[in-house]
């Protein structure tokens, strides 16, 4: 049996840097699920807080930057394609932000990696699409190239092994109907169809959007009858009843039961 985890930075890194206590809990967990049969498993990590702040170093320049070039100019006359430039413009920037998101999910893999020592001799998978050999008993995966989450490559990574679900461990216990930072009134769900939880991100990938899962992995995953199982990773007593298969509180996301 093999699982596939997309382990979220903001579990990983939630500050400044990474948390040594947390990396040894959850190689315990983990462990103790893979010496218990036939078990693999796929970690693929998030940018976290490291990608959050050197993304908005790069906003605050960029920011800073176009208002000197506003305070130089003597005046602004956009030309007639003006619309589409600044379409341009900002497609480039979300470029920009998703290739130091990236640099940070490497260097997060590759702590894991290290983490995990001799169950894990591969190296870290930057190219989910590339022929990828799993010699150990752990295979560790990054972010790969703008437009695409990790999540993204966790939903490829799942397809390419024959997963048949990814668990997604972010920093929220369960999916809500509705934002609760905004809606006190937000009810969690135990289940949600793919097509729903679109409905409610949108469907398109935006760097460093706070959704529960990228809308571009929700559409293969649905596309491939993929079942994400939602959970907070810090709830390792959680994570493990969902390995070994016991009930556990989460938000499952799949079309058909």
């Amino acid at each position: 049996m093999i699982a596939v985890i997309s382990l979220g930075g903001s579990i990983l890194a939630p500050k400044e840097g990474p948390d040594a206590e947390f990396l040894i809990a959850f190689k315990q967990a983990l462990s103790l699920w893979l010496d218990s049969g036939n078990h693999k498993a796929i970690i693929v990590v998030g940018g976290g807080a490291p990608a959050r702040i050197w993304q908005q170093a790069y906003r605050t320049f960029i920011e800073k930057s176009e208002r000197e070039k506003r305070s130089q100019s003597d005046s602004s006359e956009p030309g007639r394609d003006g619309a589409a430039v600044s379409q341009t413009e900002s497609a480039l920037m979300n470029a920009a932000f998703d290739r130091i998101g990236i640099a940070a999910t490497r260097l997060n893999a590759q702590l894991i990696r290290e983490v995990f020592g001799d169950l894990c001799p591969d190296p870290v998978v930057t190219d989910p699409t590339a022929d990828i050999e799993m010699r150990g008993r752990v295979l560790v995966g990054a972010g790969w190239k703008p437009g695409f989450s990790t999540d993204y490559d966790a939903v490829l990574l799942a397809e390419r092994f024959g997963a048949d679900s990814v668990i997604n461990l972010s920093n929220v216990t369960k999916i809500h109907d509705d934002d609760p930072r905004k809606n006190p009134h937000a009810r969690p769900l135990d289940r949600i169809t793919f097509d729903r939880l679109l409905v409610m991100t949108g469907e398109h990938w935006n760097p460093g959007a706070n959704v529960p899962f990228d809308p571009i992995a929700a559409r293969k995953a649905r596309d491939i009858g993929l079942r994400i199982i939602f959970a907070h990773g810090r709830n390792l007593e959680n994570f493990l009843d969902i390995l070994f298969g016991r009930p556990y509180i989460g938000t499952v996301i799949q079309d058909s039961p």
